[in-house]
Protein backbone atom coordinates (compact mmCIF):
# COMPACT_ATOMS: atom_id res chain seq x y z
CA UNK A 1 0.00 0.00 0.00
CA UNK A 2 1.70 3.28 -1.08
CA UNK A 3 1.17 6.05 1.90
CA UNK A 4 1.64 9.76 1.70
CA UNK A 5 1.70 11.73 4.76
CA UNK A 6 0.66 14.93 4.17
CA UNK A 7 1.25 17.86 6.48
CA UNK A 8 -0.70 21.18 6.15
CA UNK A 9 0.50 24.34 6.85
CA UNK A 10 -0.81 27.77 6.60
CA UNK A 11 1.11 30.89 7.40
CA UNK A 12 -1.85 32.88 8.89
CA UNK A 13 -2.71 32.21 12.48
CA UNK A 14 -5.37 34.04 14.24
CA UNK A 15 -3.53 33.24 17.54
CA UNK A 16 0.21 32.96 16.70
CA UNK A 17 0.84 34.77 13.91
CA UNK A 18 3.12 32.82 11.12
CA UNK A 19 3.25 29.55 13.44
CA UNK A 20 4.71 26.96 10.98
CA UNK A 21 7.99 28.87 11.10
CA UNK A 22 7.95 29.59 14.65
CA UNK A 23 11.49 28.77 16.46
CA UNK A 24 11.59 24.84 18.04
CA UNK A 25 14.90 24.09 19.38
CA UNK A 26 16.63 25.61 16.18
CA UNK A 27 14.48 24.46 13.76
CA UNK A 28 11.04 26.20 11.97
CA UNK A 29 8.05 24.31 13.61
CA UNK A 30 6.78 22.56 10.20
CA UNK A 31 10.53 21.15 10.14
CA UNK A 32 10.03 19.48 13.34
CA UNK A 33 6.68 17.82 12.41
CA UNK A 34 8.01 17.14 8.96
CA UNK A 35 11.65 15.19 10.50
CA UNK A 36 8.64 13.51 13.27
CA UNK A 37 6.91 12.08 10.21
CA UNK A 38 9.80 10.76 8.25
CA UNK A 39 10.40 8.18 10.96
CA UNK A 40 7.02 6.56 10.54
CA UNK A 41 8.27 3.39 8.91
CA UNK A 42 4.90 2.97 6.37
CA UNK A 43 4.86 5.71 4.66
CA UNK A 44 6.46 6.42 1.20
CA UNK A 45 6.54 9.97 1.30
CA UNK A 46 5.67 13.33 3.07
CA UNK A 47 4.97 16.02 2.06
CA UNK A 48 3.69 19.68 3.31
CA UNK A 49 0.88 21.06 1.89
CA UNK A 50 0.81 25.16 2.14
CA UNK A 51 -0.16 28.42 0.70
CA UNK A 52 3.11 30.58 1.70
CA UNK A 53 6.96 30.37 -0.46
CA UNK A 54 8.07 31.12 3.27
CA UNK A 55 7.35 27.62 4.30
CA UNK A 56 8.12 26.03 1.07
CA UNK A 57 11.36 27.62 1.20
CA UNK A 58 11.99 26.45 4.83
CA UNK A 59 10.88 23.12 4.38
CA UNK A 60 13.37 22.60 1.44
CA UNK A 61 16.13 24.06 3.29
CA UNK A 62 15.42 21.39 5.59
CA UNK A 63 15.05 18.59 2.94
CA UNK A 64 11.97 18.13 2.49
CA UNK A 65 9.15 18.19 -0.09
CA UNK A 66 6.47 21.14 -0.63
CA UNK A 67 3.33 21.50 -2.48
CA UNK A 68 2.08 24.94 -2.82
CA UNK A 69 -2.02 24.75 -2.90
CA UNK A 70 -4.81 27.33 -3.12
CA UNK A 71 -4.87 30.43 -0.51
CA UNK A 72 -8.85 30.23 -1.14
CA UNK A 73 -9.38 26.74 0.24
CA UNK A 74 -12.34 26.70 3.08
CA UNK A 75 -11.71 23.74 5.08
CA UNK A 76 -8.19 21.74 5.51
CA UNK A 77 -9.71 18.62 4.13
CA UNK A 78 -9.93 20.62 0.63
CA UNK A 79 -6.53 21.44 1.23
CA UNK A 80 -5.73 18.05 1.14
CA UNK A 81 -7.68 17.01 -1.31
CA UNK A 82 -6.38 19.74 -3.99
CA UNK A 83 -2.66 17.07 -2.70
CA UNK A 84 -4.42 13.50 -3.16
CA UNK A 85 -5.90 14.97 -6.45
CA UNK A 86 -2.38 15.30 -7.63
CA UNK A 87 -1.08 11.92 -5.99
CA UNK A 88 -2.87 9.84 -8.63
CA UNK A 89 -0.74 6.34 -7.62
CA UNK A 90 -1.01 7.16 -3.85
CA UNK A 91 -3.85 4.55 -1.87
CA UNK A 92 -3.68 5.85 1.70
CA UNK A 93 -3.06 9.83 2.45
CA UNK A 94 -2.76 10.26 6.71
CA UNK A 95 -3.36 13.73 7.53
CA UNK A 96 -0.67 15.22 10.20
CA UNK A 97 -1.42 19.08 11.60
CA UNK A 98 1.40 21.27 11.10
CA UNK A 99 1.44 22.43 14.47
CA UNK A 100 2.04 18.76 16.20
CA UNK A 101 5.81 19.00 16.73
CA UNK A 102 5.52 16.12 19.14
CA UNK A 103 3.34 13.49 16.75
CA UNK A 104 5.05 9.86 17.11
CA UNK A 105 6.18 8.18 13.46
CA UNK A 106 4.78 4.52 15.57
CA UNK A 107 1.04 6.18 15.92
CA UNK A 108 1.46 7.29 11.68
CA UNK A 109 2.02 3.49 11.44
CA UNK A 110 -0.85 2.35 13.47
CA UNK A 111 -2.69 4.46 10.81
CA UNK A 112 -1.89 2.75 8.80
CA UNK A 113 -1.79 -0.80 9.69
CA UNK A 114 -5.38 -0.21 10.58
CA UNK A 115 -5.88 0.22 6.69
CA UNK A 116 -3.52 -3.06 5.98
CA UNK A 117 -5.97 -5.07 8.33
CA UNK A 118 -9.32 -3.98 6.83
CA UNK A 119 -9.13 -3.45 3.23
CA UNK A 120 -12.72 -1.75 3.67
CA UNK A 121 -11.73 0.66 5.70
CA UNK A 122 -12.17 4.45 4.46
CA UNK A 123 -11.44 6.67 7.16
CA UNK A 124 -9.52 6.37 11.13
CA UNK A 125 -8.40 8.82 13.46
CA UNK A 126 -6.62 8.71 16.77
CA UNK A 127 -8.31 9.12 20.11
CA UNK A 128 -6.36 9.33 24.03
CA UNK A 129 -7.60 9.31 27.72
CA UNK A 130 -8.28 12.53 29.36
CA UNK A 131 -8.67 12.15 33.10
CA UNK A 132 -8.52 16.47 33.85
CA UNK A 133 -12.11 17.73 34.57
CA UNK A 134 -10.60 21.31 33.39
CA UNK A 135 -9.30 19.78 30.04
CA UNK A 136 -12.64 18.07 29.98
CA UNK A 137 -14.57 21.09 29.91
CA UNK A 138 -12.40 22.83 27.55
CA UNK A 139 -14.24 23.26 24.28
CA UNK A 140 -11.03 23.48 22.80
CA UNK A 141 -10.55 20.25 23.27
CA UNK A 142 -12.86 17.90 21.26
CA UNK A 143 -14.22 14.60 23.05
CA UNK A 144 -15.23 11.38 21.12
CA UNK A 145 -17.21 8.17 21.95
CA UNK A 146 -16.76 5.22 20.30
CA UNK A 147 -19.09 1.73 19.89
CA UNK A 148 -17.67 -1.58 21.09
CA UNK A 149 -15.81 -1.46 17.62
CA UNK A 150 -13.91 1.37 18.11
CA UNK A 151 -15.94 3.22 15.19
CA UNK A 152 -16.98 6.73 16.36
CA UNK A 153 -20.33 7.16 17.52
CA UNK A 154 -20.00 10.95 17.99
CA UNK A 155 -17.95 14.15 18.17
CA UNK A 156 -18.05 17.26 20.21
CA UNK A 157 -16.89 20.28 21.78
CA UNK A 158 -19.24 19.46 25.05
CA UNK A 159 -18.02 16.89 27.73
CA UNK A 160 -18.97 13.51 26.77
CA UNK A 161 -20.23 11.19 27.39
CA UNK A 162 -22.08 13.14 30.52
CA UNK A 163 -21.07 11.60 33.67
CA UNK A 164 -24.29 11.29 35.65
CA UNK A 165 -23.17 8.15 37.26
CA UNK A 166 -19.33 8.33 38.21
CA UNK A 167 -16.64 5.82 36.38
CA UNK A 168 -18.76 4.28 34.10
CA UNK A 169 -17.23 5.40 30.94
CA UNK A 170 -14.03 7.37 30.73
CA UNK A 171 -13.54 10.58 28.33
CA UNK A 172 -11.31 10.33 25.46
CA UNK A 173 -9.65 13.46 23.83
CA UNK A 174 -9.49 13.27 19.97
CA UNK A 175 -6.54 13.89 17.82
CA UNK A 176 -7.09 15.67 14.87
CA UNK A 177 -4.78 12.84 12.74
CA UNK A 178 -6.42 11.21 9.95
CA UNK A 179 -6.26 8.62 7.59
CA UNK A 180 -8.34 8.31 4.28
CA UNK A 181 -7.97 6.00 1.44
CA UNK A 182 -7.37 8.28 -1.54
CA UNK A 183 -10.63 7.95 -3.46
CA UNK A 184 -12.64 8.28 -0.38
CA UNK A 185 -10.94 11.61 0.55
CA UNK A 186 -11.39 12.74 -2.89
CA UNK A 187 -15.57 12.27 -2.57
CA UNK A 188 -15.37 13.24 0.84
CA UNK A 189 -14.16 17.21 0.15
CA UNK A 190 -16.74 17.29 -2.42
CA UNK A 191 -19.84 16.50 -0.01
CA UNK A 192 -21.67 19.99 1.06
CA UNK A 193 -21.51 20.91 5.15
CA UNK A 194 -23.79 19.34 7.21
CA UNK A 195 -25.68 20.45 10.30
CA UNK A 196 -24.00 19.15 13.07
CA UNK A 197 -20.61 19.53 11.26
CA UNK A 198 -21.83 23.25 10.84
CA UNK A 199 -23.05 23.50 14.91
CA UNK A 200 -19.81 21.68 16.25
CA UNK A 201 -17.60 23.73 13.85
CA UNK A 202 -15.73 19.89 13.29
CA UNK A 203 -15.25 18.58 9.69
CA UNK A 204 -15.19 15.04 10.44
CA UNK A 205 -19.34 15.12 11.65
CA UNK A 206 -19.53 15.16 7.72
CA UNK A 207 -18.36 11.96 7.65
CA UNK A 208 -20.77 10.52 10.25
CA UNK A 209 -23.65 12.43 8.98
CA UNK A 210 -23.42 10.98 5.22
CA UNK A 211 -23.27 7.71 6.73
CA UNK A 212 -19.41 6.52 6.82
CA UNK A 213 -17.68 5.01 9.27
CA UNK A 214 -14.24 5.94 11.62
CA UNK A 215 -12.47 4.20 12.72
CA UNK A 216 -10.35 6.10 15.97
CA UNK A 217 -7.40 4.32 16.88
CA UNK A 218 -6.50 4.19 20.50
CA UNK A 219 -3.58 5.53 22.32
CA UNK A 220 -1.66 6.38 25.32
CA UNK A 221 0.70 8.73 23.65
CA UNK A 222 0.48 12.60 25.24
CA UNK A 223 0.54 15.05 22.53
CA UNK A 224 1.30 19.02 23.49
CA UNK A 225 -0.05 20.78 19.74
CA UNK A 226 1.42 24.36 19.40
CA UNK A 227 -1.70 26.83 19.31
CA UNK A 228 -0.19 29.63 21.64
CA UNK A 229 2.84 31.46 22.61
CA UNK A 230 2.81 29.55 26.03
CA UNK A 231 2.54 26.18 24.27
CA UNK A 232 5.29 27.02 21.81
CA UNK A 233 7.44 27.51 25.19
CA UNK A 234 6.19 23.90 26.28
CA UNK A 235 7.34 22.19 23.49
CA UNK A 236 10.37 24.03 23.65
CA UNK A 237 11.41 23.22 27.01
CA UNK A 238 10.33 19.39 25.74
CA UNK A 239 12.84 19.85 22.85
CA UNK A 240 15.52 20.78 25.13
CA UNK A 241 15.17 18.07 27.93
CA UNK A 242 14.94 15.71 24.49
CA UNK A 243 17.89 16.92 22.95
Amino acid sequence: MKTLCVIPARYASTRLPGKPLKDIAGKPMICRVYDRAAQAKKITEVVVATDDERIIEAVEKNGGKAMMTSKNHPTGTDRLAEVAAAYTDVDLIINVQGDEPLIEPSLIDELAEAFEEDRELLMATVMTPMTDEEEQKNPNNVKVVTDKNGYALYFSRSLMPYPRVEGKAPVHKHIGIYAYKRDFLLQYAKLAPTPLEQAESLEQLRALENGYRIRVIATNAKFVGVDTAEDLAKVNEIYRNMN
